[in-house]
């Protein structure tokens, strides 16, 4: 992102999210395992602004890692869908094009965790589109290749039935090593989504490793470096320390 003073941004950077430490305040809360303050602190930011579409947006991905903290995909569904959608409605109004996308990832993996595999598949691909626009008008938005790599990855290795469908639909076949090269783009470049994507990064290659006997130890090694880098900063976070007791060394 642009190091350039806000006002001048957003002129020339219109699609993209200008620098938010108001936001990163409030991720860094989530990482570092305090969900519940999280939460409040999203919900208050979102109430000073109510066409701001990210408060929403973050307060729904606190609600998420609280579930993964709990191993409880069903926790807090009702709040975390009604939070998306208002956030995808902020964002339409306000033409808030990054936002949407970011929205509409978070909403389409929570329709596939709830097995509504063609709703999720449509909201993807909302969100491939939303990113494309937005890298168009500024190609160094670094925090769009998260959901573009998550884009590519889930579809590379989704099972016969859903590619199937997604064909149909028109989300195309996507590529593996694609998804992670983004991935890995965004946790060494990424502004606010530079966690999220090593974390992301780190669960593909454990996936990956499983599929690969020959690159296994290396591929495994790799995902554990990544969240023991994250556990060093954020040690409170119950699920980097259930990863790291999942995948030993």
């Amino acid at each position: 992102m642009s190091v350039l003073p806000l006002l001048l941004a957003v002129l020339q950077y219109p699609y993209s999210h200008p620098q938010r430490p108001d936001i990163r305040a409030g991720l860094d809360t989530i990482y570092a395992g305090d969900f519940p303050a999280a939460i409040h602190y999203f919900e208050a930011l979102a109430a000073k602004d109510t066409a701001d579409p990210a408060p929403l947006i973050f307060q729904a991905s606190a609600y998420i890692w609280w579930a993964s903290a709990k191993d409880a995909d069903d926790f807090a569904t009702e709040r975390i869908d009604s939070l998306l959608d208002d956030a995808i409605s902020r964002a339409r109004t306000d033409s808030a094009e990054f936002w949407l996308a970011t929205a509409l990832g978070y909403r389409a993996r929570e329709k596939d965790l709830h097995h509504h595999g063609l709703a999720a598949g449509k909201d993807a691909k909302a969100m491939r589109d939303a990113y494309t626009r937005v890298l168009a008008v500024d190609s160094a938005c670094e925090d769009c290749y998260l959901g573009l790599g998550v884009y590519q990855y889930g579809l590379a290795r989704a099972g016969g039935l859903a590619r199937f469908f997604a064909k149909i639909i028109g989300l195309g076949s996507g590529n593996a090593d694609t998804g992670i090269a983004d991935l890995r783009r965004v946790a060494r470049q990424g502004d606010l989504a530079r966690v999220e994507a090593a974390w992301v990064l780190a669960a593909a290659l454990v996936r990956e490793a499983d599929r690969d006997e020959s690159r296994r130890p290396v591929l495994r090694a790799e995902a554990r470096a990544l969240v023991v880098e994250l556990a060093a900063k954020y040690p409170r976070n119950p699920v980097f320390q259930r990863f790291l007791t999942e995948v030993p060394p």
